[in-house]
């Protein structure tokens, strides 16, 4: 088992993402109508440059990758990434580690490539991670409650905490700005990881049609607030199902379903191992998970192994064992425990059973007919006796 979660573990650190960007695009709503949030879709293949390795492309890009758009001034090419006071200065993400009551200052830079002058609307929001393990913000219009409130953009900006609006930023063409930012972490703030980004959204031209495309990109901001660190994965909800096949010469395959919840205060990845066996250790089986990229505290993920080639031994049981993996190029100095949750489930052999039926019943139905044919011959030869005996008394 140690082998198949190291192989786990080295899927998971090898496909780890530890600076993201957030790139989508939304249909804008009508007039006074808050949106819905983004849908994200693919940006045209010429807007992006060659994608680095290991990097994601749906939800998420590195961060030096630009969006496109067409406006009604033409196509728009931009990108925000973090920089100093002087622009860009080449990390992919934010990092701030800060204890409570603690406000840190830097600078995100806009940059728009287009021949033409455009406006971007810049905000910054809370970070989440989708079902399919993507980092994401929250939908446009919707109110921070967590880090993403504690940011104030431009000189003497509040953070949304404070009923802040998106920060206008007009960028010329092929021109950079550089937006100061703040951000305060409150004196209660708990201990741990904060996800949050800074959004550069496109301002639709004057006149422009209002069905168009809202596009964002944003730049990750990797929080962490001083204190106690709390490394904790827990499984629960761990169902087994066992299916048989048809076939009473094949195997079946057992079906395990079970939660992976974050319950320390920083995000973690996780590997996966599945065991299964029969009684007295007959029939061993095993399989590996899928890797959990990155859960954030309080995060849950449901997955699902399937060990094939199980064959149906009557009671089954095993353990979904879960190692926690530290993501990207975090530090948790606190040793990170694996844990395992044990299963059990019925493997009633019915297909074997149905062919030991019909077996049963074949040998059955063949004596059966054994004993007819003999019976229907001692009757002949019972009559021929019967009929020469007859033959002699007449002579």
């Amino acid at each position: 088992m140690t082998s198949r979660l190291s192989r786990a573990t080295h899927l998971l650190v090898s496909t780890a993402v530890a600076a993201v960007v957030v790139t989508g695009v939304v249909a804008l709503p009508a007039a006074g109508v808050a949106p819905a949030g983004p849908a994200l879709s693919t940006l045209p293949a010429t807007a992006l440059p060659a994608a680095p390795t290991g990097s994601a492309l749906s939800a998420l890009a590195a961060t030096s990758l630009p969006s496109t758009t067409d406006d009604a001034a033409g196509s728009t090419t931009w990108t925000v990434e973090p920089a100093t006071a002087d622009g860009p200065d080449g990390r992919v993400s934010h990092r701030i580690d800060a204890g409570p009551g603690q406000t840190v200052a830097d600078h995100v830079a806009v940059t728009n490539f287009s021949a033409h002058p455009a406006t971007f609307e810049l905000y910054a929001s809370d970070g989440l991670v989708t079902a399919d393990g993507q980092f994401d913000l929250l939908p446009a219009g919707t109110t921070p409650t967590d880090s993403g409130a504690w940011v104030a953009l431009g000189e003497g900006g509040v953070p949304a905490a404070e009923g802040s609006t998106p920060l206008r930023v007009e960028v010329g063409p092929e021109a950079t700005v550089n937006v100061p930012f703040t951000l305060t972490v409150p004196a209660d703030a708990t201990p741990g990881d904060h996800p949050a980004g800074i959004v550069a959204a496109l301002v639709p031209a004057a006149g422009e049609q209002q069905v168009s495309f809202d596009a964002r990109v944003g730049v990750r901001l990797h929080l962490r607030v001083a204190g106690d660190v709390l490394p904790t994965l827990s499984v629960s909800d761990v169902q087994a199902t066992y299916t048989s096949s048809w076939n009473p010469f094949a195997a079946g395959a057992v079906e395990v379903d079970y939660t992976v919840t974050n319950e320390g205060n920083v995000r973690l990845g996780s590997g996966t191992a599945v065991e299964a066996s029969g009684p007295f250790g007959w029939g061993e089986a095993s399989a590996e998970g899928t890797p959990q990229r990155e859960l954030l505290p309080g995060q849950s993920a449901t997955s699902t192994v399937v060990l094939d080639g199980t064959w149906p031994l009557g009671r089954m049981s095993g353990d979904v064992t879960v190692i926690p993996v530290v993501v990207g190029d975090d530090v948790v100095e606190v040793e990170v425990q694996q844990v395992s949750v044990g299963w059990s489930a019925w493997a009633v052999p019915w297909a074997q059973l149905a062919l030991v039926v019909l077996a049963v019943a074949l040998v059955l139905l063949a004596r059966r007919s054994h004993r007819r044919r003999e019976a229907a011959t001692q009757r002949r030869i019972d009559a021929a006796v019967a009929a020469r005996e007859r033959e002699t008394v007449d002579a």
